[in-house]
């Protein structure tokens, strides 16, 4: 007759805790429990299941099916289907992009209680860092729904998501791509991305009516989040912003192409001049760079931008190097009536006076 493998333990000679030892390994674990009568049944069904594993996990389903029927017949595609209900507009179309992944197809079909480590591992080694980003995202909706009774890979064990290195770009890189740039249009566009630091959709959707032509400011809802961005126009933009038509959209043709044909036009644009490592989205991030290098207070900054989050600013600015004047200066600037004050505010921009005291 085979030995069982696991015993059971009791600490004190009466009344203590019952713990279940391996008598392969010597480790004891806690049963978490009193009663000899409960702790004789565990340790039982531990035994069974280390002798019988096909059969108790058929043990197991039948279970859970009484629980949710459903629960044994989900699959993974299920929860790629659940994941998209909530999303909506760029996130939405991100989201379904991602689910479209090759790698994906190797759970698609998989029941989600039969799935095991191995299982998402391979998905793994098979997509990018925008497989591990979303499968992460599908194993959390999936425990978050109750569809998953355990984790089928620990946290721990999802590889560092490691993102391509981001960059601004340079006033040079930019004003190259204005001096080849024969189409008027995303000539202008290109040239407001940059005094905007709108991301490339909130840019080329802005529309005549978002601006005030009198007060010469603008204010737009995000696409992304739906918070509001804007500022004053300074007299560059306002020059763009008056060879732009004065109804409807600014940019009638690149508001109505995709996104990633408005990435691709200028990706190319790129490569022909030889600029490499830069995006649309790298206007965003020149625009935070230049607003820190200026000292340009971060309150302002996340207005003008439409962010929430604090720290969403400072991961956009985190290569600037430019120097915040000292408060001397500020408060000096102050009093001589040389800072612009706005109204309802007690903080202050730095006026253009003070941008030779940044020196470090």
């Amino acid at each position: 007759m085979k030995s069982e493998r696991f015993k059971l333990v009791c600490l004190g000679n009466r009344g203590g805790m019952f713990y279940c030892k391996d008598t392969q390994t010597g480790s004891r674990t806690s049963l978490k429990t009193f009663d000899r009568k409960e702790a004789e049944r565990l340790v039982f069904h531990k035994n069974e299941a280390n002798g019988q594993p096909h059969i108790n996990r058929r043990i197991g389903l039948a279970y859970l099916a009484a629980a949710d029927p459903e629960l044994v017949r989900r699959t993974w595609r299920a929860v790629m289907d659940d994941i998209l209900k909530d999303k909506h507009g760029a996130t939405l179309v991100r989201t379904e992009r991602a689910m479209r992944d090759e790698a994906f197809k190797l759970i698609e079909g998989k029941l989600l209680v039969e799935t095991r480590a191995e299982d998402l591992l391979e998905v793994l080694r098979a997509g990018g860092t925008c497989t591990n980003v979303f499968l992460r995202r599908l194993q959390n909706h999936a425990l978050d729904l109750g569809w998953l009774p355990v984790a089928a890979l620990p946290k721990k064990l999802f590889p560092k998501v490691k993102h391509q290195q981001k960059r601004a770009i340079t006033a040079e890189e930019h004003e190259r791509i204005l001096a080849r740039e024969g189409n008027p249009e995303r000539r202008d566009y290109y040239d407001l991305c940059w005094y905007l630091g709108g991301s490339q959709t909130d840019v080329a959707t802005l529309h005549a009516e978002d601006i005030d032509y009198q007060a010469r400011s603008y204010c737009y809802g995000r696409h992304k989040t739906g918070s509001l961005g804007g500022t004053r126009l300074g007299p560059k933009a306002w020059e763009i912003i008056l060879r732009r038509p004065r109804t409807g959209p600014l940019f009638p043709y690149l508001n109505s192409v995709r996104e990633a044909d408005r990435a691709t036009e200028f990706h190319q644009r790129c490569v022909g001049l030889g600029i490499a490592g830069v995006s649309l989205h790298s206007y965003r991030y020149a625009w935070a760079e230049r607003s820190a290098n200026s000292g340009y207070p971060e309150r302002y900054a996340q207005r003008a931008l439409g962010q929430n989050s604090k720290i969403v600013h400072r991961a956009y600015a985190r290569k600037a190097q430019g120097q915040l004047p000292s408060l001397e200066d500020y408060e000096a600037a102050l009093n001589s009536g040389k800072l612009i004050v706005l109204k309802h505010e007690q903080e202050v921009p730095v006026s253009p006076a003070l941008s030779g005291s940044q020196s470090a």
